[in-house]
């Protein structure tokens, strides 16, 4: 018995595999990792318009190759987009997204590479699309979406750990998931983080509602919890952005804190945000997150929120991840 043909090649896949026998797409599942870098499409120099480059310089008048500054890319139920900012002269964030056909199941990652390591942007590349690719088949096993989110972190550990090669080289960066199920009373939330990049719930009727989902493994973070400043004074710290947990070869083999996992049962509309400190260094509150996603589409959302931090300043990556939630269903008498 075959399934429908495979998007990629148009072979029949078997039903009941999660790969097609041809050329191994995953059936059933809708991706994307940002950034990317399209081999085949060769820009224009923009010192002399020649498009033709040798090792990564242009070969009329030596100008660096052209990077598109920003990706982003429209899965329906999830929208994401990355940007280099202003300062960087790379981007070292990541992000990757998964949608089950099936049953509308929603995996994403945004990773932020710590710049002070060696190939920051290779980590959090590779965070993403392992984190969300073991997260997929921890699902497709049937685990509890608190463990698929764990083996997603697990297997991202384990993968940029296995990047480092010498002792002296230790590519390193930021995680933060999040599992998205609609049910029957709601929509699960499920959220697993390691560094400072976060998780939050912006609320669509009652914006005041909303809030930050993630705890950072940051020192500002370690201040407040210790009760020793309040949040806006923790920030003010000049040690506030040093991380105190990060997946890498000299982050740990199990890095993650005991509140790495937070849950919520969305019941009211909404969107849940995921993003780099290089949004939220200038929007930290999820109440002014919330309002710029009010009445309008997650791509244009996306878009203002990265706007915004550009025009503050853009001193670091951008990246933004916006998945809407629905209001839950209303329930048959009886049911509860």
């Amino acid at each position: 018995m075959t399934a429908p043909g495979c998007a990629d090649c148009a072979g029949s896949a078997r039903a009941g595999h999660r790969f097609c026998e041809g050329c191994g797409r995953e059936l059933g599942v809708r991706k994307v990792a940002l950034p990317v870098h399209d081999p085949v499409a060769v820009p224009q120099c923009s010192t002399c318009g020649e498009r033709r480059y040798d090792g990564g310089y242009c070969v009329k008048c030596g100008s660096p190759k052209p990077i598109p500054d920003r990706f982003e890319d429209d899965l329906g139920a999830v929208y994401v987009l990355t940007d280099r900012g202003i300062t960087h002269s790379r981007n070292e964030d990541a992000v990757a997204a998964a949608v089950r056909d099936g049953d509308g199941i929603r995996v994403i990652v945004v990773s932020d590479g710590v710049s002070t390591s060696q190939d920051p942007q290779a980590a959090s590349g590779n965070a993403a699309r392992t984190g969300v690719d073991a997260a997929l088949a921890a699902l497709a096993e049937g685990r509890p979406d608190s463990d698929a989110a764990m083996a997603g972190l697990a297997a991202a550990t384990a993968a940029v750990r296995g990047m480092s090669r010498t002792p002296e080289y230790a590519p390193s960066c930021t995680y933060v998931s999040a599992i998205v199920r609609e049910t029957s009373l709601g929509t699960d939330i499920t959220v697993a983080n390691v560094g400072d990049s976060r998780a939050f719930w912006l609320a669509a009727g009652d914006p005041t509602a909303s809030r930050r989902l993630s705890v950072d493994d940051s020192w500002a973070q370690a201040l407040v919890d210790a009760g020793a400043l309040d949040e806006a004074a923790a920030m003010n710290d000049p040690r506030a952005h040093t991380l105190l947990r990060w997946l890498g070869a000299d982050g740990g083999e199990a890095p993650w804190s005991a509140n790495c996992l937070q849950r919520m049962l969305a019941t009211e509309p909404g969107t849940l945000l995921l993003c780099s400190d290089g949004l939220w260094n200038y929007l930290p509150e999820a109440v002014a997150l919330a309002g710029f996603t009010v009445e309008t589409s997650p791509q244009a959302a996306a878009r203002a929120l990265a706007d915004f931090a550009l025009n503050s300043g853009g001193s670091d990556n951008i990246t933004v991840a916006l998945a809407p939630v629905p209001a839950a269903a209303p329930q048959p008498p009886g049911v509860s």
